[in-house]
């Protein structure tokens, strides 16, 4: 598992280590990890160009160091001083004494700017050490068109910890900031390098162990699950199993508009393990034709029969009566599109059961009562919040899929946001979404808790969107038919 901490527990780490090492131990321990990812990068650094933008903090120190290392194996690098008069002085010192030089050194700042212009035009390679993860805001006027300059040049970019003008807590952007093809972060992952829109402006992350681990808490702020984690978690039959014990999933889904989120949903129930799935709606020849071992009524809900979990929600229209034995009823329960709109918080939060709810960013901005994207800005933000609303597990879609608990991940109540590493841009599809639920509704069938169910579906959806897609066009139902061969993947570990 990745987990992330945020900015004030990285630092009280920091602090705590730097009393046990020597002073200057933990730079340099950076440094030597970023020449390397540098060097991979330019894949030959004797005759290289390296240009380090350097801040005035120990992130700039960082690029400083790394810089000196480079130039000792015989690279040409040159320093572009953000702040030339608070220029970390050990860093700076150190690049001097293995050559490297400081660009548009002693000239005035139109000429500096010049000089900075040229040397990145002419760089292999571009170090961006400007701003540290204690950055907030957009980058300030002159690094912010020096990060204009980089991205115009296409010149590859390592970031220093974090590509500068992102946020570390949040992974917001708001305004300029850096692009990087690599960023090498320090003794742990920070938020922002696992959430959107920040994210993108990572690229690839590579941690460097600088001994934070020792002295870091166990609970993080943010976690991925990898594939061991999630095989552990999926649900196996034993040999006493029947399809009670498998888990019986309910499905409220579809209408005579939409037949067809009816038949999805029923699709994900059903590749995601259950026992058996009973559908109930308007949409039972459809969902027959599709699926003869379904178990079809007419409904209410109530009547329908034994089941572990409950799915509503995709394709309801304004059928808002469907809901209600749902939202009452004293099992887990997944609620998605249209049910969204239609339940209400005071319900949710009214449930003893857990409930797990599953917008995509139009749909928690409704529920959030804001823009759109306000939500897309601050993806994070918005998943606590929901989930601290309505009391429920909240499973935030997109091109980073969050999941927070019933306390918004902010305390021990949900536990730590989980954060989807998989997926695709293909799986942005019609009836996507509702095959998700599907899963998601299947597994909180099996015993598994909203969180666990949640941030497993999301991990198997992204992985067969990935399976069927390879870069081509999908719809939903070739998703729903790659489950089986993602899950397979998840338990071999291949």
């Amino acid at each position: 598992m990745r987990t992330a901490y945020g900015v004030e527990t990285v630092r009280a780490a920091e602090r705590e280590l730097m009393e046990r090492v020597p002073e200057g131990a933990l730079m340099q321990r950076a440094a030597a990890g970023l020449a390397v990812a540098c060097a991979q990068v330019l894949g030959r650094v004797y005759g290289s160009r390296v240009v380090l933008l350097v801040g005035s903090g120990d992130n700039g120190g960082d690029a400083l160091y790394a810089g000196a290392r480079l130039a000792r194996r015989g690279a040409g690098v040159g320093a572009v001083l953000l702040a030339p008069e608070r220029a970390h002085a050990g860093g700076l010192a150190a690049l001097r004494a293995a050559g490297g030089r400081v660009v548009g050194d002693g000239a005035r700042e139109a000429a500096r700017d010049e000089a900075a212009a040229v040397a990145v035009a002419r760089a292999d390679l571009v170090v961006d050490g400007i701003v540290g993860i204690g950055g907030r805001g957009g980058l300030r006027p002159q690094a912010a068109q020096l990060a204009s300059l980089v991205r115009e040049s296409g010149v590859p970019v390592v970031a220093v910890d974090l590509p500068s003008g992102v946020d570390a807590d949040t992974g917001e952007v708001r305004g300029e900031a850096v692009r990087a093809e690599v960023t090498v972060t320090f003794g742990t992952y920070k938020p922002g390098l696992l959430v959107d829109p920040a994210r993108e402006y990572a690229g690839a992350v590579r941690l460097v162990d600088i001994g934070l681990g020792e002295v870091l808490p166990e609970a993080g702020e943010l976690e991925a699950l990898q594939y061991a984690d999630v095989a552990a978690l999926l649900p196996e039959p034993g040999a006493e199993s029947d399809k009670y014990r498998r888990g019986v999933v309910g499905i409220v889904a579809g209408s005579a508009r939409y037949p067809g989120a009816a038949v999805l949903a029923v699709a994900g129930a059903l590749r995601g393990g259950a026992g058996a799935v009973r559908y109930v709606g308007p949409a039972g020849d459809e969902v027959l034709a599709r699926f003869p071992e379904a178990l079809v009524s007419r409904g209410p809900a109530g009547t329908a029969g034994r089941v572990q979990a409950w799915v509503a929600g995709p394709g309801l229209g304004d059928e808002g009566e469907r809901l209600r034995d749902v939202v009452d009823a004293d099992v887990p329960v997944l609620i998605d599109a249209d049910g969204l709109r239609l339940v209400e918080a005071a319900a949710v939060r009214a449930r003893s059961a857990p409930t797990l709810l599953t917008p995509h960013a139009g749909e928690a901005a409704a529920l959030l009562g804001v823009e759109r994207a306000e939500v897309e800005r601050g993806r994070l933000a918005a998943v606590r919040e929901l989930a601290g609303r309505y009391g429920a597990t909240v499973l935030l879609k997109g091109s980073t899929t969050l999941v927070a608990g019933p306390g918004g991940g902010a305390g021990p109540v949900g536990g730590a946001v989980r954060v989807n590493p998989t997926g695709t841009a293909w799986l942005a599809t019609a009836g996507s979404g509702d095959v998700l639920s599907g899963l998601g509704g299947s597994l909180l069938a099996a015993g598994l808790g909203a969180r666990d169910a949640g941030s497993v579906a999301a991990y198997l959806h992204g992985l067969a969107g990935r399976r069927v897609s390879v870069g081509a066009p999908v719809g939903a139902w070739d998703v729903a038919e790659g489950i089986p061969g993602a899950w397979r993947d998840v338990v071999r570990g291949v």
